[in-house]
């Protein structure tokens, strides 16, 4: 198993952990929601301290269901992770092109070389490079291009 893979199965064990612990260890026992959010938790402390608070602003929306508010704020999450997802995706890909194209010989400005022709005597052709880790589509590592 490579190092990645080490390190995923780690972060996997860790997120299975962190779902599994509260309810394992009874952290939610004896409460009427057990686990409820942060929000209503301030709202209950405020509550008891001061009876007659008002808050300053109200929701613009508020869901009929905390079914539909969860489902609400998975989305918002999905979304969220989403959007990093793709941007992260976009960064790697960005900067193996640029490295692909430092790996060039010539540049990349420069995407064919002129080679001479086996067959007649100063004759030449046209080949297609290709990095030098000898991906698909050109010379290789051999400096000689398919015919």
């Amino acid at each position: 198993m490579n190092r990645n893979a080490r390190i995923n199965a780690l972060l996997l064990l860790v997120v299975v952990a962190l779902a599994v612990l509260p309810l394992a260890l009874g952290l939610g026992d004896g409460k009427k929601e057990p686990f409820a959010g942060s929000d209503a938790e301030a709202e209950t402390a405020i509550t008891e301290i001061e009876p007659d608070y008002e808050p300053w602003f109200s929701p613009l929306y508020e869901p009929p269901s905390g079914e539909i508010e969860s489902a609400l704020f998975a989305l918002q999450a999905a979304l969220g992770a989403g959007v990093l997802a793709y941007y992260f995706g976009l960064r790697r890909g960005r900067r193996q092109g640029e490295q692909r194209a430092r790996a060039l010989p010539d540049g990349p400005e420069t995407a064919h070389r002129t080679v001479p022709d086996d067959g007649a005597a100063g004759a030449e052709r046209t080949e297609a490079t290709a990095p030098a880790d000898g991906a698909p589509g050109g010379a290789g590592k051999s400096g000689r291009g398919r015919a």
